[in-house]
């Protein structure tokens, strides 16, 4: 390439300036990262990049590289930086990012103390009332020349003449009467009509036979009772004797409802409870009434005792063996005003319940393993006997989403209960007074500054404050002793006046006189 003279002299200064760049970019860029410019400042510090890779089958297995998984041969999955703890985690707790928390759904519900009600439910079917069961007898031998009642479940009224008998006994009461009349005999006269009211002969019957001077050993037999025909003994032409039954009368006046309650539901269940229940036949309709009796025993089969609930039948519209379903509202006793969680925050592990539980006052959100020991179930909720205190936060929703998180973090959680930290941590919540930031960090510093203290965190609304803390060297009533001599109440101890009355006027919570 031929170039000019007027070009030649700009070229050389192009090309001059494209080396000294050159030259100076080498010397910049490959200078000895041990000899830093003395306005340069390098922060290595290698252990905060550190990566933590574990197996996601075998979260025991935890390295600092990628690579395989020796007991299944899976890629190892990273589970967290070594210097992303968040400072304000307790020790086995689990830290995780706000986007965790909404993409696994994760909600907390408050533990708070309420009446505890469990929704019992029922099943059973109307019966007749046993106490309005009746049977209609024979007063007198003889035989059945005609029977009025043919079938079973007929309607019969008080006074109704249910059958015709033919009677030799009454035949010779009748004579006697006749006989005593004639001689005009008193006394025998008297004690032939009784004999006859005995055969349940009326007194105008007898004055009628005296009046007509006739015996008849025809006799109608009468009911005694109303009802409806359950069960007949007899058939037309059948010889009877007094006191036969004739026929098996029930009242459905008045009628009961027989549920069977399992063994487990026994404990909520007492005689007087309100119960509510309806008709699989008269849909619409509610019944109320209340227990008035438990079987005392259960059936060695079906492992239920009877219930019974006596109702009102005035239209005859319960009649028996209708299905019923019914609902009682039960409360456990001896567990009033108790702590509860729902169902759903609670993982069995067969010996062990265990809740997850959310520091409070994290600028991110933290949990931690509770066990914590269940009384009775309530239908979606649980009573908590121990182990939780009232304000407390806890996973009702996502709780096996932290628990796999914990699994992976080799840390305690639903199959682990070894914990990598200590070998015993105990929860408590004490009631702390005070009023502002202020107080917030006296009580903090002072419960912290007790030997043994691993986790304190007080609350502002509630004035709990929720502590972690090793058993073996410390307890809560020390904390709150110690919290105390900070000038707040705490616990069952008082804080001392002089120390009280030193602090600002912000964090004054007494109440003047």
């Amino acid at each position: 390439m031929i170039i000019s003279k007027d070009l030649k002299k700009p070229f050389l200064y192009v090309l001059g300036g494209m080396v000294v760049g050159l030259a100076a970019g080498w010397w910049f860029f490959s200078r000895s990262p041990e000899t830093p410019d003395e306005h340069t400042h390098t922060h290595p510090h290698p252990e905060e990049n550190a990566q933590v890779w574990t197996c996601s089958m075998h979260p025991q297995i935890r390295q600092d590289k990628p690579g395989k998984c020796p007991l299944c041969a899976m890629d190892l999955i990273p589970v967290k930086t070594a210097g992303a703890i968040d400072e304000a985690a307790s020790p086995g707790s689990i830290t995780l990012s706000p986007e965790a928390v909404a993409l696994a759904n994760i909600r907390t519900t408050q533990v708070n103390r309420s009446k505890p009600v469990k929704e019992v439910r029922l099943y059973g079917t109307i019966q007749p009332d046993e106490r309005l069961a009746r049977s209609q007898v024979a007063h007198t031998n003889g035989r059945i020349e005609e029977l009025f009642v043919r079938f079973t479940g007929e309607t019969i009224r008080q006074g109704q003449i249910i059958a015709t008998l033919y009677s030799p006994d009454l035949l010779n009461a009748q004579q006697e009467l006749l006989e005593a009349a004639r001689i005009r005999s008193t006394p025998l006269l008297e004690a032939a009509r009784q004999k006859l009211r005995l055969l349940k002969l009326t007194d105008s019957r007898i004055a009628a036979i005296e009046q007509s001077g006739q015996a008849s050993p025809l006799i109608d037999v009468t009911a005694d009772t109303e009802g409806i025909v359950t069960a007949r003994r007899v058939a037309q032409g059948d010889y009877v004797n007094p006191g036969s039954v004739l026929f098996e009368l029930t009242d459905l006046s008045s009628v009961w409802a027989m549920f069977d309650a399992y063994e487990a539901d026994l404990p909520y269940l007492k005689t007087g409870d309100a119960i509510s229940y309806v008709l699989q036949a008269l849909p619409g309709k509610t019944y109320t009434g209340k227990i008035s009796f438990i079987d005392p025993s259960l059936n060695k089969t079906t492992r239920t005792a009877k219930v019974r609930v006596e109702t009102p039948n005035p239209g005859r519209l319960l009649k028996p063996e209708m299905y019923a379903h019914a609902v009682v509202e039960a409360s456990p006793g001896g567990l009033e005003n108790s702590l509860s969680v729902p169902k759903t925050a609670v993982l069995w592990t067969g010996k062990r319940s265990i809740v997850y539980v959310k520091q409070p006052d994290t600028p991110t959100p933290i949990f931690s393993l509770r066990e914590i020991e269940l009384g009775p179930s309530l239908g979606d909720a649980c009573i908590v006997l121990s182990g939780l205190a009232e304000g407390e936060e806890v996973v009702s929703s996502g709780t096996f989403a932290v628990d796999a998180s914990a699994q992976l973090e080799g840390k305690r959680s639903m199959m682990n209960n070894d914990s990598p930290t200590s070998s015993g941590e105990a929860h408590a919540m004490l009631t702390v007074q005070g009023l502002c930031e202020m107080c917030k960090e006296r009580i903090e510093n002072a419960a912290k500054q007790t030997k043994g203290v691993i986790f304190a965190s007080w609350n502002m609304e509630t004035k709990q404050l929720h502590l972690e803390y090793d058993p073996e060297q410390t307890s809560a009533d020390a904390v709150a002793r110690s919290v105390a001599q900070s000038g707040h109440d705490a616990g069952a101890y008082k804080a001392d006046d002089k120390i009280y009355l030193a602090l600002p006027d912000c964090c004054k919570y007494r109440t003047p006189n």
